[in-house]
């Protein structure tokens, strides 16, 4: 796969639908809610910014980006709990999961 500019929000979106969550919210970043708990969704292709507002935060990116954007939410080292998504263009996922908040 080239190089992609442009944030893989399509792809979330769907994944997060096809797990039966409630979606809300356009463009990039939009809130999927699945019984009790509702996650922070944000389709990213470089840096992430890792504010303080949710409980739940998934970063999705290019299945190329997967890694860099995991070591960068490390280093920033947020104060929720977090995963990065990496996303094919075909609409094959991985996630990877961060370790608990204490």
């Amino acid at each position: 796969m080239g190089t992609v500019t442009t944030p893989p929000d399509e792809q979330a979106r769907s994944i997060f639908d096809d797990l039966g969550y409630s979606l809300a919210g356009d463009g990039a970043e939009f809130s999927a809610t699945r019984d009790w708990k509702e996650i922070r969704v944000t389709a990213v292709t470089d840096d992430v910014d890792a504010d303080e507002d949710s409980s739940y935060r998934c970063f999705v990116t290019w299945a190329d980006n997967t890694d860099a954007l995991e070591r960068q939410l490390r280093r920033l080292d947020p104060p929720y709990e977090w995963a990065v998504m990496g996303v094919d263009e075909d609409g094959d996922y991985e996630v990877a999961r961060a370790p608990p908040v204490n």
